[in-house]
């Protein structure tokens, strides 16, 4: 009886530490989704002057528009629907590769490199917004 106390006893402990290495782990994550959110909200990324939010206002949670005035639907279900093949490109996009080319083509800027910590707080903060929401893959049957 006192080895399966003493083994309950350590696998509390242990629980706990997996717990707080959890939420230490969930706090560096929201700090890299708040840095994301502040370069969505401000950067220009050296271009045209525009920001991410010129395209996606109140954070990309609701519909924008593109520069030629093309309707955008909300960021919201981003994470959901990358990767996509996009026919006109011929090649499978990821969500790193369309925040490329919204720097690059729409706000004529240099976007943050592949994998950088820019580009990896982006992709944070973006993803952030499709937390706890249905997945929806843009038309397919439910």
């Amino acid at each position: 009886m006192r080895v399966f106390a003493a083994l309950f006893m350590l696998s509390c402990l242990l629980c706990g530490l997996t717990v707080k290495a959890a939420q230490i782990e969930d706090m560096q994550l929201d700090a890299i989704a708040d840095q994301g959110r502040a370069l969505f909200a401000n950067a220009t990324f050296n271009g045209n002057g525009k920001k991410c939010e010129s395209c996606h206002p109140n954070g990309g949670v609701g519909p924008g528009r593109s520069p030629t005035g093309k309707v955008l639907a909300s960021l919201s279900n981003a994470a959901t629907i990358f990767p996509v093949y996009k026919t006109r490109q011929a090649r499978v996009f990821t969500l790193e590769d369309q925040l490329v080319n919204c720097v690059e083509v729409a706000m004529e800027g240099k976007s943050p490199a592949y994998g950088s910590a820019d580009m990896n707080a982006l992709i944070v903060y973006v993803t952030s917004l499709s937390q706890g929401k249905p997945i929806d893959m843009g038309g397919l049957p439910k």
